[in-house]
């Protein structure tokens, strides 16, 4: 069974985008988050950022179609 990393972002020019708002949902959620790399998260920190990301999209996908 191969393996596929799904984590990469398909239009470069989001990256930095998609970091701000990491950034952003990081301090909503109490964590703090640093530029680089951040593996001295908890598991429960870095769930609650990506949790408030998907739940920021969403209500931005809601609104969109209001």
């Amino acid at each position: 069974m191969s393996s596929n990393n799904n984590n990469q972002i398909n239009v470069p020019e989001a990256k930095e985008a998609m970091n701000r708002f990491k950034m952003e949902c990081a301090n909503e959620v109490g964590v703090n988050l640093k530029q680089g790399y951040n593996g001295d998260l908890t598991s429960r920190q870095a769930g609650s950022i990506g949790g408030q990301m998907v739940k920021k999209m969403i209500e931005s996908y809601e609104n969109s179609m209001k």
